[in-house]
């Protein structure tokens, strides 16, 4: 049970519908669970969906099928079941299976990257740092950065409030993610980052 219910669409402000409206037809996004628990707050709103310009950012830097694998890495480290499962579901819709991925050294680079930021509160190894900064421009790795610190704020905005997995996620989550959302729930590929 979700500690704040999402704002009911008919007892949704004004300004909360106009903000809901623009994101739709900004970035063809759905008003899920979280964004109608943010609907709560404009300014709270309009914050978090800042990840989105963000994330465009992000894939201009490494592309289609490794930003969604950023993204998971850090929401898997955080222990985010609604996050994780949101990128498990794009990741298995692009044909791959979240458990048994094939990455290349840059892949697993950024992979362990983003599951370092987010499973110890930003404190990135030396050897983990090193092996994405020998791979991006420092531009790049303020905008990685950035991300990694919005997907984490999305994160515990979602841990906190125990906002609900949406319907529409349930097929992709791993078998009791939907009612555990515990902080046991992590790949093989971050074990040892």
């Amino acid at each position: 049970m979700p500690r704040i219910l999402p704002l009911e669409i008919e007892k949704t402000p004004t300004e909360i519908k106009i903000s809901y409206s623009q994101h739709k037809l900004l970035f063809n996004g759905r008003i899920t669970n979280m964004k109608s628990t943010l609907g709560h707050s404009l300014t709270a709103f309009k914050a978090y969906m800042e990840w989105y310009p963000l994330f465009e950012e992000v894939k201009k830097i490494l592309g289609q099928r490794l930003s969604p694998l950023f993204a998971w890495s850090i929401s898997e480290a955080s222990d985010c079941p609604l996050c994780s499962t949101y990128f498990r579901k794009i990741i298995i819709e692009s044909g791959e299976d979240p458990e048994n991925l094939v990455l290349s050294e840059t892949d697993q680079a950024i992979v362990s990257f983003g599951a370092a930021i987010g499973r110890n509160k930003g404190s990135v190894p030396d050897e983990t740092f090193d092996a994405v900064a020998q791979r991006f421009t420092p531009a790049q790795l303020v905008v990685l950065t950035a991300f990694a610190g919005i997907m984490i704020a999305t994160n515990i905005f979602n841990n906190v409030l125990q906002t609900e997995i949406d319907e529409y996620l349930i097929p992709f989550a791993r078998v009791g993610e939907v009612v555990e959302k515990s902080g046991a729930l992590q790949s093989n590929l971050f074990k040892n980052v």
